[in-house]
């Protein structure tokens, strides 16, 4: 049972102003395993005054002290690896050792990448008779999802201290125990106060009082995208930043000349990752519709091969879902495809036999799916996989094209040359070829209602600075 009773604010911890708290669900047991307090407007406003306080000395802060900072942190975070991936795996659900790998290894080298960037980054240059130098936006908050709860914290949070702001965080509630793990790592590593603050509760009540802020100058969000536009509504009173990573609909386009067993198989993995609760996961398979009958075969077959069960068990590859609602959401879907014509190849909406506790869903391969209908449209957020037919190669855009989505993507084709023609007319933030590796420090983020921004790399760091030109007369140029 992890308990907390306090937030971190200026450095230390801090009495709540209410008594009010939160349970956090572990997602296999469905039993109570942390407690965290439920955060107040009042806790807002000291959580912003801290971090606008320290903003002046940490922005000042030389870059390389920062990416020593960082570096503390990270190893912090390293020495209290094994703990959090057992953390994570009850507060999600992923199968230990996938937690260990992604949800934890993940963060870890984010830290340890802004501790180099910090040190390595060109702040300044000269054009013309200018001297261009790269500032800290200002105070930031940054709101985070429960699906890669300390990933998506360290993409924004590393990026964000490197680049000299200060931050106020405030995780999902639904998965907030390793923030608080962060939290004091970044005690112990003596960061200067209020540079980092944390605070827990709901989005409609904290959430939206960090966001409306006036003393906040920008806002890093993650989540769905009903969430981001409510976040850019409160953000447009105070004309603050605003970056957002929010929902997807990918599409994994398989060619005629494919090598179709890889491909399907490719695609078949992407989507299930973290029992498919993954917003870039490639839900959306198309193939040629001559090869419909032999694709189907092969991703029924591997998703037959994802075994469900306790993530702690070692043989699991596929964990539970979040929540007790997300998995009713899931099964709902499962139904509605049914309902519009689609074939079930496996799974289905029944209950998984044997496992009478946990928010578990079978892994589900839907053929047939039509475009625009609700399983081509809409996110799903679970382990289903939709399979689309097309009947050429600009019919398989106009379908990859064809969401309010632009996340993500995949390409698979005889060649790479091949994929990278299609690739390009994706409208979407990043495309994989043949199978592509996941590069965690090239940007992500998506087109259209995927959001706006950039996160990972060099690129998520310029999402926390601002230019500034000073002009002199040329014969002064540095």
């Amino acid at each position: 049972m992890y308990k907390h009773d306090n937030f971190y604010i200026n450095g230390r911890w801090t009495a709540p102003s209410t008594q009010k708290t939160i349970d956090v669900i572990n997602a296999s047991t469905e039993e109570v395993m942390g407690r965290i307090p439920e955060g107040s407007e009042q806790d807002a406003e000291v959580a912003v005054a801290a971090a606008k306080a320290a903003f002046d000395g940490w922005s000042n802060t030389p870059p390389a002290v920062r990416g020593d900072f960082l570096k503390k942190i990270q190893e912090g975070l390293k020495a209290r690896s094994e703990e959090l991936a057992k953390m994570i795996a009850g507060e999600v659900g992923m199968p230990l050792k996938l937690s260990s790998m992604i949800q934890v290894g993940s963060p870890i080298a984010n830290f340890g990448y802004y501790a180099k960037l910090a040190k390595d980054f060109q702040w300044e240059e000269t054009v013309g008779n200018s001297r261009i130098v790269r500032e800290p936006v200002g105070v930031v908050v940054c709101i985070t999802p429960w699906n890669y709860p300390l990933h998506q914290i360290a993409a924004k949070v590393a990026a964000a201290l490197a680049a000299g702001c200060t931050v106020v965080l405030k995780p999902s509630e639904v998965a907030p125990l390793n923030a608080f793990v962060l939290a004091e790592t970044i005690d112990a590593a003596g960061l200067p106060p209020g540079v980092f603050n944390l605070v827990t509760g709901y989005g409609p009540v904290i959430g939206e009082a960090l966001v409306r802020h006036p003393d906040v100058d920008m806002i890093s969000f993650t989540g769905s995208t009903r969430a981001g536009r409510r976040i850019s509504e409160v953000a447009a009173a105070t004309i603050k930043r605003v970056a957002l990573e929010l929902g997807g609909k990918s599409a994994s386009v398989i060619l005629e000349d494919a090598d179709l067993a890889a491909a399907v198989k490719g695609t078949v993995n992407a989507c299930f990752m973290n029992s498919g609760q993954t917003c870039s996961a490639h839900t959306r398979m198309l193939v040629p519709e001559s090869k419909y009958k032999e694709a189907a075969a092969i991703a029924a077959e591997t998703a037959k091969s994802f075994t469900i069960g306790d993530p702690f068990g070692g043989s699991a590859k596929l964990g539970p879902l979040i929540s007790d609602a997300q998995r009713d959401r899931v099964r709902a879907f499962i139904r509605k495809g049914i309902e519009e014509g689609a074939e079930l190849l496996c799974g289905g909406a029944d209950a998984p036999e044997g496992l009478d506790k946990g928010y578990f869903v079978k892994p589900t391969v839907l053929g047939r799916v039509a475009p625009g209908s609700t399983l081509d449209q809409e996110e799903v957020f679970g382990p289903v996989l939709s399979i689309i037919t097309y009947k050429d190669e600009a019919d398989a855009v106009r379908i990859a094209n064809g969401t309010a989505y632009g996340l993500a993507g995949a390409v698979w084709a005889g060649s790479d040359e091949r994929a990278q023609e299609i690739a390009r007319r994706l409208r979407t933030g990043q495309v994989d070829i043949n199978g592509g590796a996941f590069n965690l420090f090239a940007p992500f983020g998506g087109y259209k209602q995927s959001g706006h921004g950039r996160e990972m790399g060099t690129y998520g760091m310029a999402e926390f600075l601002e230019y500034k030109a000073m002009q002199f007369k040329p014969a002064k140029v540095a």
